[in-house]
């Protein structure tokens, strides 16, 4: 039996942890205040982020949570956005998987989507 893979979520202003393994930032916009250095990244994976339209409704109010998670794992059977899943899903299953954001409550963000759709080997459909 597969283990779960190791997958964390992070703001990108904390510091790097020696246990974080590889470092995704998972936001389309990059964060403010923080340069490329500080940021201690592998990778940008700003394709995968939620479209613009989905973030400006869902503003991270977190009574919309379960809406934004509805909607955005749809999304994410787009082709690029699923590209990239698969992507991190790669990375996941050969070490720790960092997805880093920079929203202040990272557990009700794209990140904590992600983490979760990736922990449970979930597949998004179209």
């Amino acid at each position: 039996m597969a283990t779960t893979p190791d997958v964390r979520v992070r703001r990108v202003y904390e510091q790097p942890d020696a246990a974080d393994g590889t470092r995704v930032l998972v936001d389309r916009l990059w964060p403010r205040g923080v340069s490329k250095e500080r940021a201690h990244l592998d990778e940008w994976c700003k394709e995968i982020a939620p479209s613009t339209e989905l973030r400006s409704w869902y503003a991270h109010i977190p009574d919309r949570f379960g809406a934004f998670e509805t909607q955005y794992t749809a999304e994410l059977a787009e082709p690029e956005r699923a590209a990239a899943l698969d992507r991190l899903r790669s990375i996941a299953e050969s070490g720790t998987l960092t997805l880093l954001t920079a929203t202040r409550d990272p557990e009700i963000s794209e990140a904590a989507v992600l983490a979760r759709l990736i922990r449970e080997r979930r597949e998004v459909a179209p």
